[in-house]
């Protein structure tokens, strides 16, 4: 089986998780990695066991010998990679968040899909078998009719105005950071909200460090869901159905585990979780000639978008009044 030669755009933490989880990429092999800086790139690539390091994205996006880009880089800094690698033909996986405005996310939608070239976002949890187990079970009615999702995903950070996470130009905040996994397991499950109010605080530089959000749907389903760099809670997600619930065991959004519960006896089920999947997705979707991922779908990424802009948007009108 020939496999699809990825690369990587953006050397940083991220990076380095995913270029650790390329052994077990059945379909695809890590072959690039490219950064504004030639020797950050090949410092990575040295580490990481990567043949090629590009000086620039241009140069990356252009390497024939390049069949696919991830993008790492901070959130604001993924719009220019998407379109350029769009614009050269190379399909891409970008990482969440997708972009840090629905602006952008619209720009790179709209490319993608009128080029024709295949974009997703890189949302890992989807794609995790115990997520996709919980998928099928809901499929097959086994909780019957899902009522509710609740859930929460913190991680406690000291307030540093230096750092990526509490500056507002790089993307920082708790909701471009932990609100996307949130949000987009409650679309997931449950769709687009007609209702959406949320509550919260901020830190000195203005990014949010805690919220709450209420998603309401007319048919009376509804998503409770929180966040917060200034607490450590569980992460665990709820899945609530007329005929029973699942148990997300923490952290959710890479949970080795489930419990099933449909009366007195509940089920235990356990997985194992990585990075990977995600890959092997955008490559099986490639194969199959598919320009976006069913399970990731693009609308999905652009409504997820529009929750955080107005998350965002409630949250620093309540921390302001």
């Amino acid at each position: 089986m020939t496999k699809l030669r990825w690369a990587i755009a953006g050397p940083g933490k991220m990076a380095a998780v995913m270029a650790r989880a390329f052994p077990d990429v059945t379909n695809g092999e890590l072959v690039a990695v490219g950064s504004r800086s030639l020797d950050r790139a090949r410092a990575f690539a040295d580490e990481h066991g990567i043949a090629t390091a590009h000086g620039s994205y241009d140069a990356l996006v252009t390497d024939p010998e390049i069949d696919a880009i991830y993008i790492a880089t901070p959130h604001p800094q993924h719009t220019d990679i998407a379109l350029a690698a769009i614009g050269a033909g190379k399909p891409i996986l970008v990482e969440k968040s997708f972009t840090a405005t629905v602006e952008d996310t619209t720009r790179i939608i709209e490319s993608a899909r009128t080029a024709g070239v295949f974009a997703m976002e890189a949302m890992w949890t989807r794609f995790n078998p115990a997520i996709a187990h919980a998928r099928q079970l809901i499929a097959d009615g086994v909780i019957g009719d899902l009522r509710a999702v609740q859930g929460d995903l913190t991680a406690f950070r000291l307030f540093d105005p230096a750092d990526r996470l509490f500056d507002p130009a790089l993307g920082g905040g708790a909701v471009l950071d932990l609100g996307v996994y949130v949000l987009s397991f409650a679309q997931h499950f449950l769709g687009t909200p007609d209702v959406v109010h949320a509550v919260g605080g901020t830190f000195p530089t203005g990014v949010e460090g805690e919220f709450g959000v209420l998603l309401g749907y007319r048919d009376g389903r509804s998503a409770t869901l929180s966040g917060a760099f200034t607490a450590y809670g569980p992460g665990r997600m709820m899945l609530i159905g007329s005929k029973g619930w699942i148990d997300v065991h923490p952290r959710f959004h890479r949970s080795p585990s489930l419990t099933v519960w449909r009366g007195k006896t509940p089920e235990e089920l356990t997985f194992t979780g990585g990075y990977q999947f995600e890959v092997i997705h955008a490559g099986e979707c490639l194969a199959a000639g598919l320009t976006e991922s069913p399970i990731m779908p693009l609308d999905d990424t652009l409504a997820v978008q529009r929750l955080m802009a107005e998350v965002l948007q409630q949250v620093r009108a309540f921390a302001a009044s």
